[in-house]
């Protein structure tokens, strides 16, 4: 089966749930599996512009989506503003759910980038991190949203 992966048409087989695809058919590892039932977020991709949670989503339901892993982030060597933010506030501890955190916050950003801090909060709640760094996780992410704007009204 054909997917379109952070902007390359790549071939998997079609037998398996997502995460497993990126990670062991294509070599994706940035994708990380939490618990494997879609509640900890851990394995959130982008798929047509939504967080989507990869570790309950069967590789057939993504054909013919664009799907955007963490690697596929950065551009000409530039670091998404999200990934720059998570660096600048030192966010990751362990690190294990930092790519599905990342991935989760791009996703809202890109539907919502006026987000209030109340959405955010909602949605970055929905992506566990077991060593609690949601203070600077929420941090990041209302740091990256101002630089993003800035970006977009030509103030940066």
């Amino acid at each position: 089966m054909e997917l379109l992966v952070n902007g390359q048409r790549r071939q998997v087989s079609d037998e398996s749930v997502l995460v497993w695809a990126l990670r062991d058919e294509l070599g994706l590892t940035g994708t990380k599996i939490g618990c494997g039932i879609g509640l900890c977020g851990a394995c959130t991709v982008i798929v047509d512009g939504q967080a989507v949670r990869s570790c309950i989503t069967p590789v057939r339901a993504v054909s013919g989506k664009s799907i955007l892993t963490i690697e596929g982030l950065a551009k000409g060597g530039t670091l998404h503003p999200v990934q720059q933010a998570f660096i600048d506030y030192q966010v990751p501890q362990c690190g294990w759910c930092m790519s599905g955190q990342i991935m989760s916050a791009v996703a809202l950003l890109e539907q919502n980038p006026r987000a209030s801090e109340r959405e955010v909060l909602a949605a970055m709640s929905r992506n566990l991190c077991r060593c609690g760094c949601y203070v600077r996780i929420r941090a990041a992410v209302l740091d990256a949203q101002r630089k993003i704007l800035a970006r977009k009204e030509g103030n940066a």
